[in-house]
């Protein structure tokens, strides 16, 4: 007799029941699967050698999650009907099903005006024609179109079933213990108030869950500064990023010799100037849905060996590690350094035959970045997490905690820094 469940075997969960039906249709489909050919944190592979982790299996464990926190909510007298939570669960599965090769690293390279929540609205819709409007309900949770609010919290806000899934997920990939945070705990304490089934309805956190909260927003913020904005995997991303820059502009002036090879799914995003407007598009949608980390991959291998001399060592940088070196800043650098340095990369290059002198200007972009990165681990002024006290009143988390901490989590940290070649160090 066949089971009534699939089980997937999740090293961050445990094992993941997931119920013959929709949901296992949807993981099923190819938008889905294509998931598995998508790094979870981009580059950050080359950085963590553990961090091979794919979208899919995040997309699961975010829906593992999911359905955690409805049972939870529902044994604290939270009404919810089957539609109700198997919506929420397709919702969660398909929240990143957006998303394009390499995760992050290229989500504004490929397309103008781009962000991957766009393509995933079009993909879950162009999915729901496919399953005769099987997932309108999903549809509508994930574009807060619901009557009961709280749906859409759960898929989208600081306290989201993903954050609490990649938080840590990729604390076990790569290593780093910091980001390890109680999910369970969170989940347990979590709940709807008022709870009187009106569009007033809204997550809130107990008061026994607020230091479970402040370590989440801690790992948070470490996690990034150890992990998502470690400065190898800001250098790596500057290199991919002007690999496409070059590739880019072989396809603009002609040069079809110097990139030779390219991945079709991925030559069709460099030949054309695709805007986030044209997303419901059937060309971009089908050679988007055909995209993923390999077709970025095997063109570089090809690339390589371009005629185009910067783009070969561009991309051999990349194949082999090569990467440059990105110096934090104590300030943002001042004109007349920056000029200095221009004048250090564009020796590099005519030095090493990788540019001529009427093309210095432009080429030493691909060599040398002057940037900021910075994150704020908790937007305290925009979806607030909002603590329900022992007294009934519900408060926003930094007026129901001790911790100052938490009022620095919500101030922006930034920090400038130069990216140019080890050869000049």
């Amino acid at each position: 007799m066949k089971s009534r469940f699939k089980i997937f075997s999740d090293p961050v969960h445990g094992f993941i029941s997931v119920p013959r039906g929709p949901v296992l249709d949807l993981i099923q489909t190819p938008e889905v699967q294509r998931l598995r050919r998508i790094r979870q944190l981009g580059i950050g592979y080359l950085v963590f050698p553990g961090a091979e982790h794919s979208r899919f299996g995040h997309a699961l464990g975010a829906m593992a999650l999911m359905h955690d926190v409805l049972t939870s909510l529902s044994e604290k007298g939270t009404a919810i009907s089957p539609e109700e939570h198997t919506a929420a669960l397709a919702a969660a599965l398909l929240h990143d099903v957006g998303h394009g090769p390499f995760s992050h690293t290229l989500e504004h390279e490929l397309i103008d005006d781009f962000e991957h929540e766009y393509m995933s609205r079009v993909l879950i819709g162009r999915l729901n024609q496919r399953m005769d409007g099987a997932l309108m309900l999903a549809l509508r949770m994930f574009d807060n179109d619901y009557e009961r609010p709280f749906f859409y919290q759960l898929i989208s806000s600081q306290l989201d079933m993903d954050r609490l899934d990649y938080l840590r997920r990729d604390s076990y990939y790569t290593g780093v213990a910091e980001g390890r945070v109680g999910v369970d705990r969170i989940i347990k304490t979590l709940r709807v108030h008022p709870d009187d089934g009106t569009p007033n309805d809204e997550i809130v956190v107990e008061a026994k869950g607020i230091h479970a909260v402040e370590n989440f927003l801690i790992a948070r913020r470490l996690m990034y500064w150890q992990v998502y904005l470690h400065k190898t995997i800001l250098a790596g991303d500057h290199l991919l990023r002007g690999i496409i820059r070059r590739a880019r502009t072989q396809f603009s002036v002609g040069n079809l010799d110097a990139v030779e090879g390219t991945a079709p799914a991925f030559q069709f995003f460099l030949e054309n100037t695709i805007t986030g407007s044209e997303l419901q598009n059937d060309d971009v949608i089908e050679n988007y849905s055909a995209l993923d980390d390999s077709d970025i991959l095997y063109s570089l291998k090809r690339w390589q060996h371009s005629s185009d001399v910067l783009l070969s060592d561009l991309c051999r940088r990349m194949l082999n590690r090569d990467f440059f070196r990105v110096t934090f800043t104590d300030a943002v650098v001042s004109e007349e350094e920056r000029a200095q340095w221009r004048e250090k990369v564009q020796n590099f290059l005519l030095e090493f035959g990788l540019s001529r002198h009427d093309f210095l200007e432009t080429d030493t972009e691909y060599y040398l970045d002057f940037a900021e990165s910075g994150h704020a681990a908790y937007e305290r002024a925009e979806n607030s997490i909002r603590v329900i006290q022992r007294d009934g009143r519900v408060v926003e988390l930094s007026e129901a905690t001790q911790m100052s901490a938490i009022s620095g989590i919500a101030s922006p940290e930034q920090r400038p820094y130069v990216c140019y070649p080890k050869e000049l160090s």
